[in-house]
């Protein structure tokens, strides 16, 4: 069997006395998503966080194609494009200045056309040029999610990424995880809206208090029956 693309064992995170994150392992293939499901506080973003390098584990290892998170960090994050759950964008500079830096920063060429479509998907086109301070919450959370996916990453990781986000924001970030996993990019989706996650991802894994309560297909945690195992695993 081939490694899987994320690997996470046993992956504890404390914050002084605090565990926000309680031993969780699991795997995702190349091709494959999987969402983390769960209330605030659940230990989704900080185990996102975990995977793209930003914070180091307290415990535990997680591998990003073969890579360790806390011994190659700078190596995860050339793999990785993340789109965390809040901030992430300079208020003075505009969605092109973001693109332009991404870009450089990633060695890229030919990258302009990339970026126009995926300006353009999302909606932000005619934006483009404006400072990202003037931004609703909705155009941020595009924005960020066009980041994440510009560099057509090994691991896309969306923290996140429909929060305040209308239908056609919601759909093209649809799109862009179904071309990720068409290209073989393993995809990681944290978010409390379980019907967006099925649709998005092929299997949840559900966080409650730091830890993973259950690991569950798409189909299971479909219609009401999957929204009745939803809040049982909450409550």
């Amino acid at each position: 069997m081939s490694q899987p693309v994320v690997d996470v064992r046993s992956l504890q995170v404390r914050f002084g006395r605090v565990d926000a994150v309680r031993g969780i392992s699991f795997a995702v293939e190349a091709g494959a998503a999987t969402a983390l499901l769960g209330r605030n506080g659940a230990g989704k973003s900080t185990t996102m966080r975990v995977l793209a390098g930003v914070i180091a584990p307290t415990a535990g290892q997680v591998l990003v194609a073969g890579r360790d998170v806390a011994t190659e960090t700078l190596a995860v994050k050339r793999l990785t494009g993340y789109c965390p759950d809040v901030g992430g964008l300079v208020p003075r500079a505009t969605p092109w200045e973001h693109l332009q830096l991404a870009a450089r920063l990633r060695r890229l060429t030919d990258w302009e056309d990339t970026a126009r479509d995926l300006l353009e998907r999302f909606d932000l086109g005619a934006a483009a040029h404006r400072v990202t301070a003037g931004f609703s919450h909705g155009m941020g959370r595009r924005m960020s999610v066009v980041l994440a996916a510009f560099h057509a990453p090994a691991v896309l990781l969306l923290d996140e990424p429909f929060d305040g986000v209308d239908p056609l924001g919601v759909e093209a970030t649809m799109e862009v995880i179904a071309d990720a996993r068409a290209r073989g990019a393993a995809v990681l989706v944290s978010t409390h809206l379980r019907e967006l996650a099925i649709d998005a991802c092929q299997d949840a894994i559900v966080l409650r208090g730091g830890s993973a309560v259950a690991e569950l297909s798409a189909a299971e945690m479909a219609g009401e029956a999957g929204a009745g195992v939803y809040r049982g695993l909450l409550d």
